[in-house]
């Protein structure tokens, strides 16, 4: 709902500010008026877009790199059943980056592919190329 503020004189609009006390009209003649939902008009949308340096985007952009290589190698390890039903597998990598050691990772990311049906040495390239590029991040 917009809401303007708006002085007559003989039905004309004047100029200047009511609450300065010189050559402002009387208060009397001040309405507020109430604009109608359908006389808004359409107020552009604003989006906030963030600004990073250099190295920080180059960050950013490796750990995509990294994330997006990730899903990949997931869609094939656990490929879509025939049915079309069809349940994406998850893995956190903020999750494995903060576990510490690389046994401890590779404990991990085995109990986390446990239900994987494709042969072991699939899933153990997987895990060292996974743990390879998480080094890098």
């Amino acid at each position: 709902m917009e809401v303007g503020v708006a002085s007559y004189t003989s039905g004309r609009p004047m100029g200047g500010s009511p609450d300065r006390g010189r050559g402002g009209p009387p208060r009397s003649n001040l309405h507020v008026e109430f604009a109608q939902i359908g006389e808004v008009k359409e107020r552009k949308e604003k989006y906030l877009t963030a600004k990073y340096g250099a190295h920080q985007m180059s960050l950013i952009r490796k750990r995509l790199n990294v994330e997006m290589w990730m899903f990949d190698q997931l869609q094939s390890l656990y490929p879509a059943p025939q049915e079309g039903k069809y349940e994406e597998k998850e893995l956190d990598l903020d999750e494995l980056l903060d576990v510490d050691g690389e046994l401890k990772k590779r404990k991990y990311l085995w109990d986390s592919l446990a239900d994987c049906k494709q042969s072991k040495d699939k899933v153990e390239k997987f895990i060292n190329e996974l743990l390879e590029r998480a080094t890098t991040l």
